[in-house]
């Protein structure tokens, strides 16, 4: 599903697989239909959008910066 309002051309979904807190980051692996994708992403962020396995996110990708965004 991509989000239409940004601008990113390069959008896939994916499921969150695994999330490795961290005191300040978090590692969180999301499986797509090609292969597993990892980010790095602060504590708050994964509180603030209550990221838990299982959840359906979109992997944006512009350049060498790739963001997630909660379904």
């Amino acid at each position: 599903m991509p989000i239409q309002a940004i601008g990113v051309r390069k959008q896939f979904g994916e499921q969150i697989c695994e999330i490795i807190r961290g005191e300040v980051v978090s590692e969180m692996d999301a499986s797509t239909p090609w292969d597993i994708v990892t980010s790095v992403i602060n504590i708050r962020s994964v509180e603030d959008f209550a990221l838990i396995v299982g959840n359906e996110v979109v992997a944006l990708v512009e350049s060498t910066e790739v963001s997630t965004a909660k379904l």
